[in-house]
């Protein structure tokens, strides 16, 4: 058995374990188990692509093709690079703790394990494909279970709530749909057969009428997941609804598609496409990372901070790269990671927070860190990392993303950059007022002096994110290097053009 179907097969028998399993324990150590075998798996994987690096130079590694619809040349297509091996790492880790943060989930807890596997499965066929008709049905399999997720075990308005967050991510589906069909349908544009392969199509010159036509449309078909302003208004109620672990997921690895899918195939396979319409998607780009910080500052309820974080901070992804600068794209995928451990753990954080003072308004919380150490201190080292403290992920991934967009040297690009830039001041605001007022202020709620302490799997849980968001700011150097060896193809691809 190939090392990447490794990563469809494990979720799919966990998920048959799942169905056969009898009560709440069960389903949790079936689950878990599951979940730390696929991350037992990216380290191997880990492993085994540095081995494989020091003596392959091909642009994907431990690849595989077994045709599948003969008749449209569609074929079950698999590879990675070092951005593909650094995004199942980082899916396997959330998902594993987002297994122990669910720990005490009662409501249905074998349908939720089965929904969260089943959103997992769809993540990793899409980070491993390169058939773009594969990596489709990959993208609507991790997109589907999210209707199931929030409309079931969701809270407040969650029917709304999960059926906006549907009905806009089909509509970009579709939109995403008519560009996949329009690249296939000139990846013959050299005389050969029609292709879905990503590999075979990079190869094609595409005219430049298909590439400014179908552009758009395969941008904002991802973009929508990767939550371009204005298309980001799904999230923010999406990620209020959900439960913990749903929220993780979402924001954590669900939306890291959008700006995956943009750069492997809108950008690589029509480049002359993306700097005809670039300037206009950076100027939203720019756009959602101020309003997103703003957004962040304006509200009360935890869950709804933290998703307009995440606006601001994917828009700092698809600003990168828009700026078409190898600097920049090698901090848009450090971003993509970094903001996919931060956010899974500031909500998981808010999730305990939650689930202690049944509350999420910062009016109403207080003194917390006096009640609850362990997760005050744990919030104010995430606040820190968020705005981009040296020393953690998020430091790292936003200079690079900063430098190499100001490197540009027309004024456009620069006046953007410096807007971008001032959203870590209102970041910085918006952090500093959450732990001023709900960690070290006083106690509001009388109810709240004694809560129920931190438990082991929620420890397991945060530590699982805490210590890769350490771990990229202190040695960040191989990750990097990782990257930008990956990224060369494409600087080569695209640049060139």
């Amino acid at each position: 058995m190939d090392i990447l179907s490794l990563f469809i097969i494990v979720p799919v028998l966990t998920i048959l374990a799942l169905v056969f399993t009898k009560g709440l324990q069960q389903a949790r150590i079936t689950a878990m188990v599951g979940s730390l075998i696929q991350l037992g798996m990216a380290s191997n994987l880990v492993i085994a692509y540095f081995k494989e690096r020091a003596v392959n130079d091909s642009i994907m590694l431990f690849t595989k093709d077994m045709i599948w619809f003969d008749h449209f040349n569609i074929h079950y297509a698999i590879g990675v690079d070092g951005i593909s091996v650094a995004l199942l790492g980082l899916t396997a880790i959330i998902v594993l703790a987002g297994v122990f943060i669910s720990w005490k989930m009662e409501d249905l807890p074998k349908e939720f394990f089965i929904s969260l596997l089943v959103l997992s499965t769809g993540v990793y066929g899409f980070f491993i494909s390169i058939d773009l008709f594969t990596m489709f049905v990959f993208y609507e399999i991790a997109v589907i279970p999210m209707y199931l997720l929030i409309g079931i075990w969701g809270s407040g308005p969650k029917e709304y709530s999960a059926m906006k967050l549907t009905l806009m991510l089909m509509g970009g589906s579709a939109v995403l749909l008519v560009g996949v069909l329009g690249i296939y349908f000139n990846s013959n544009a050299d005389g050969g057969a029609l292709t879905f392969n990503i590999l075979e199509i990079a190869k094609v010159h595409i005219p430049f009428a298909a590439q400014k036509l179908f552009f758009p449309l395969t941008f904002l078909g991802f973009a929508v997941l990767g939550a371009l302003f204005p298309f980001h208004t799904w999230s923010p109620d999406g990620h209020a609804s959900a439960p913990t672990a749903v929220s993780m997921l979402h924001a954590g690895v669900l939306m890291k598609l959008g700006g995956y899918g943009i750069f492997r195939i809108a950008m690589f396979l029509l480049p002359l496409g993306a700097m005809e319409w670039s300037w206009f998607f950076i100027i939203l780009a720019a756009i959602g990372v101020v309003y997103g910080a703003f957004g962040a500052v304006r509200q009360t309820d935890l869950k709804y901070i933290n998703a307009y974080a995440s606006v601001s901070h994917l828009g700092l992804v698809l600003f990168a790269l828009l700026t078409f600068n190898k600097i920049a794209w090698n901090g848009a995928i450090l971003q993509s990671l970094s903001h996919g451990l931060l956010t899974a753990l500031f909500f998981a954080l808010i999730g305990m927070i939650y689930g202690r003072t049944h509350t999420r308004d910062i009016n109403k919380l207080g003194g917390l860190m006096k009640t609850l150490p362990f997760i005050g201190a744990v919030y104010v080292i995430t606040g820190l990392a968020y705005l981009g403290l040296p020393g953690f992920s998020g430091f790292i991934a936003e200079m690079n993303i900063f430098v190499g967009a100001f490197e540009n040297p027309d004024m456009f690009h620069r006046v953007l950059t410096i807007l971008a830039v001032s959203s870590i001041v209102v970041t910085a605001v918006y952090i500093l007022r959450l732990v001023g007022k709900i960690m070290m202020g006083p106690i509001i709620d009388e109810h709240h002096h004694d809560l129920p302490k931190v438990t082991w799997y929620e420890k397991t849980g945060i530590l699982l994110l805490l210590i890769p968001i350490i771990g990229m700011g202190v040695a960040p150097i191989w990750l990097s290097d990782m990257i930008m060896a990956s990224l060369q193809p494409f600087i080569q691809g695209v640049l060139t053009h």
